[in-house]
């Protein structure tokens, strides 16, 4: 420990001298300002620097541009009359790169005589319940985040961790695999290196942050827009590139090092480009580990017209991970036979269009998701115990259009057509679990071709000045099962009591498609119907502060269809899919056995939120508390607490901006234990002891410091980020070693420092 606290005060006397280096630098913001509905430019326009004297306004194509502000962390407010003023935070303006923000306006839904302009740090989108909006700045500064754009939303309401150690999301009760990623528009089946099969989690997303603008981050209710999952839609808005010239970055982090460009390629397009590979297999050889896990990832994104009626923009993002084993002593051998090894390469890319006419615009995509398993693991003797090599593709055309009825009503409507290809190579032979269950596939060879089709419809229409409420539907068909049609209606309503104020209600019927992967071992698992979940939603909003919300919602979700096993009559496929369920999971999550869609269970609960955005007042923050209870019931007909069922959630985070150089920021985590099944004292499980135990509490508290300096064309900015910082090695699994003979507990890690650097000119 004392080497550790060496280390921090020599990194303190570091930040202290180079400080006195920085040398101040004036520079540009600049965007454009548009309709939300009709994403029209708006002109004349008025954009402030809150706290400064320095503002403009927008011309008739919707531009502006503020020349000479100094460097800080400054909030910038857009308004103009007939429109709801927007207030952006933690917008950061440094030396060697012009600031970029775009504002996109909704229309005032009240017209009163006295207007009065008062700023909104909230965005106020479709749907009315259950969903948070982050800038790029607030997820890069989360403690303990690793500047991960899906572990920054762990924090939320309702949103719990499955481990430590990775960030699948537990969406009020819902499985890993119930939560739908989008990049610019584009549905992605999981964003994550070293992501598991059929589900959305993994240790770290691929996806750079850096070049991400903003998130948004429904946790239910969501509308008909998004179809095929059940639990949340995590939509993320990349950047585009700088316009004036070329420019870049140089990072090393908490685990991976990297290198992007960016910057205009002609008058009316440009591009962004990173490249990263991870340092992890160097840390792990150090460290002495029998496995090395190494990973590289690419990300370029390229835009035509970027400001016109007619824009083009084009994806391409790809992951490549490796797992090498040491299998070199006796040791080595027992350590990785208990571990699912996972090579996999995936790539998705796409093409889209946008179109805007007089009374709204259109949107057409075309894209491709590729993702290749290579998925292994050997007992202590090196003799393959499972072997899965597997192809998944997706091609997709996908079509959505905006239209304004008037200025208080307008549908959107749309559809996507998919062709898949799933081929699987498997060799699984006679396997007994730990709970005494037989599986058995041999040698799986399989090649399909299926098609999903969705539409969807939406009608959105304010009342009264008062009320607003969205009806609409959705229709999906997914040719791989013999009852392949679903039809999900959905509703919400939102009452404003008065300004600071509001009611919410929404409902629902959501469905999603089995995991390719379930459909494989067994000709009879194509007669699962899709999976159903009814949702009730009923919250209340007050605006407490111009930059402060309370948020309580209650939630009821009712599952029902969901896969269950014909060989294990305990198990429903929605405690599956968090982690790398191998050997020691009994390969839970593959169901590579007989299913049916005899599963079904509740989940419900209470969440209360109070969020502040960062202001003239220098601090930040998110309290959230949250009390849920989840079960299922399987083919035994016996109600049990699901694997994912933490009780009670408590997050807080936040942090102070202490000047334009400085700023600390902290996060503490809690969280009830989760179920397991306890072993006996020869290793096996009983059936009726399932998912019996529970965990002990985990909790955490992590501490972050981040620096900048600003020189002449370029900035420096530099993190120290401490993880669990009072060594709390919290129990994420029970697991029974064979050589000892009894059950380990398994914990995350405790006490972990880390810092980054990255160079941005």
């Amino acid at each position: 420990m004392s080497k550790v606290k060496a280390s921090i005060a020599a990194i303190f006397t570091v930040l202290f001298f180079c400080s006195t280096f920085a040398q101040e630098n004036e520079i540009t913001v600049y965007g454009y300002i548009i309709d939300a509905q009709t994403k029209k430019p708006i002109p004349f326009a008025n954009i402030l620097i809150i706290g400064t004297n320095f503002g403009a306004a927008s011309d008739e194509n919707g531009y502006y541009r503020i020349v000479g502000v100094p460097y800080n962390t400054y909030q910038i407010r857009a308004s103009v009359i007939g429109y709801n003023s927007l207030t952006k935070t933690d917008i950061v303006v440094q030396a060697g790169k012009p600031a970029a923000v775009d504002f996109e306006l909704t229309e005032e839904a009240i017209q009163l005589e006295n207007v009065v302009i008062t700023s909104d740090y909230f965005n106020n989108p479709l749907e009315v319940n259950s969903i948070r909006n982050f800038s790029y700045e607030e997820i890069r500064r989360s403690p303990g985040g690793f500047e991960d754009v899906v572990r920054a939303l762990s924090i939320l309401p309702g949103v719990a961790q499955a481990d430590a150690g990775r960030n699948d999301l537990i969406v009020r009760g819902g499985a890993p695999s119930e939560n739908l990623y989008l990049i610019d528009g584009i549905e992605i089946s999981n964003i994550n290196h070293f992501g598991g099969q059929g589900v959305s989690g993994g240790p770290l997303s691929y996806i750079n942050l850096d070049f991400v603008r903003e998130t948004s981050f429904s946790t239910g209710g969501f509308s008909s827009m998004y179809g095929d999952k059940l639990s949340s839609v995590l939509s993320i808005k990349l950047r585009n590139g700088r316009e004036d010239r070329i420019g870049g970055k140089a990072t090393v982090s908490a685990s991976q090092f990297g290198l992007n460009l960016e910057g205009p390629v002609t008058g009316k397009s440009n591009f962004i480009f990173s490249a990263r590979r991870s340092y992890l297999d160097f840390i792990f050889k150090a460290a002495g580990f029998s496995f090395v896990p190494e990973y590289y990832d690419l990300m370029l994104k390229a835009n035509l017209n970027s400001h016109s009626n007619d824009q083009f923009s084009f994806l391409f993002i790809s992951a490549f991970d490796n797992v090498r084993f040491f299998n070199e002593t006796k040791e080595q051998q027992f350590d990785n036979s208990r571990i699912l090894g996972s090579d996999q390469i995936q790539y998705v890319t796409g093409f889209s269009y946008r179109h805007l006419f007089d009374n709204g615009y259109y949107n057409i995509g075309l894209s491709r998701n590729y993702v290749a398993y290579n998925t292994s693991q050997n007992d202590s003797l090196l003799k393959p115990i499972f072997q899965n090599k597997s192809l998944e593709e997706e091609n997709s055309l996908r079509a959505d259009v905006v239209y304004i009825l008037s200025d208080k009503s307008e549908i959107n409507f749309g559809g996507t057509l998919k062709f898949v290809e799933a081929d699987y190579n498997i060799f699984f032979p006679a396997y007994i679990t730990s709970l005494g269950d037989s599986l058995a596939v041999s040698n799986l060879n399989t090649e399909n071709n299926y098609t999903k089709l969705g539409a969807y419809f939406n009608y959105n229409r304010l009342l009264f000045n008062k009320i607003n409420f969205n009806l609409g539907f959705r229709g999906d068909i997914f040719t791989a099962l013999n009852k392949n049609f679903s039809f999900s209606p959905r509703f919400s309503l939102s009452y404003k009591l008065h300004e600071l104020t509001s009611i919410n209600f929404s409902t629902g019927i959501y469905h999603q498609s089995p995991s390719y992967i379930w459909l494989e071992a067994f000709e009879s698992n194509k007669d699962l119907k899709m999976i159903r979940v009814n949702q009730y939603i009923l919250g209340f909003d007050q605006r407490i502060a111009e930059d402060a919300l309370l948020k309580i919602e209650g939630f009821y979700k009712d599952y029902s269809d969901y896969p269950a096993s014909k060989t294990r009559p305990y198990l429903v496929l929605a405690n599956t899919g968090a982690g790398f369920e191998g050997s020691e999971g009994n390969f839970v999550s593959f169901g590579l056995e007989p299913l049916v869609s005899s599963g079904y269970g509740k989940s419900r609960g209470v969440e209360i939120s109070i969020q502040k955005k960062l202001s003239e007042i220098p601090y930040y923050g998110l309290l959230s508390l949250t009390y849920s209870r989840s079960d299922y019931t399987s083919l035994d007909g016996i109600k049990r607490s699901g694997s994912y069922d933490q009780n009670w959630l408590f997050n807080l985070s936040g942090g102070y901006k202490i000047d334009k150089f400085w700023e600390a920021s902290v996060k503490f985590r809690f969280a009830s234990g989760s179920p397991y099944t306890p072993f006996n004292s020869d290793g096996t499980q009983s059936i009726a002891n399932y998912n019996s135990k529970r965990l002990k509490p985990a909790h955490s508290l992590d501490l972050r410091i981040d620096k900048r300096w600003y020189f002449s064309a370029w900035t420096l900015i530099t993190y120290l980020d401490i993880q669990n910082i009072y060594n709390k090695k919290n129990s994420t699994s029970i697991r029974w070693n064979q050589r000892e003979m009894q059950a380990d507990d398994e914990s995350s890690i405790g006490f972990l420092p880390s810092i980054g650097v990255s160079a941005e000119f």
